[in-house]
């Protein structure tokens, strides 16, 4: 039996995971917005798998979110954002031979508590990024 297939499909899985590794950068994603109706006094937000967030006190009566979201390769992405009660969850991530890279922006009223992840969290100043 002859190496040389089984060599030349690893140096191909080589090539390609160098190709994919590190090329993912959501400054390159465009942005998508939602809005949620909000009339609570704190708001939890959950950003699982560790995506950066920025918590922002805005001058406004909802809740608008923003993602910057860019996946490079072959895999599954998933992206959500939920508001059910007082919790905010932001889902963003990938699997595969894929490099993802994702971050939020949640504006709130000004006279919202915001909490991360269920603790008590500082919120960048008004309108900041």
């Amino acid at each position: 039996m002859s190496r040389v297939p089984v060599v030349g499909a690893a140096l191909a899985l080589a090539v390609l995971l160098a190709a994919v590794a590190g090329c993912a950068r959501a400054g390159d994603a465009e942005p998508e917005s939602t809005v949620f109706g909000f009339g609570g006094s704190t708001l939890n937000v959950v950003a699982r798998h560790h995506v950066p967030t920025d918590l922002v006190a805005t001058d406004r009566q909802d809740v608008k979110v923003t993602r910057w979201f860019k996946a490079d390769g072959i895999g599954t992405e998933r992206t959500s954002w939920s508001l059910e009660g007082d919790t905010l969850t932001l889902v963003a991530s990938c699997s595969g031979i894929a490099n993802c890279d994702a971050r939020f922006r949640v504006e709130v009223p000004p006279h919202v508590t915001v909490l991360r992840d269920g603790r008590a969290t500082d919120l960048k100043g008004a309108g900041s990024a």
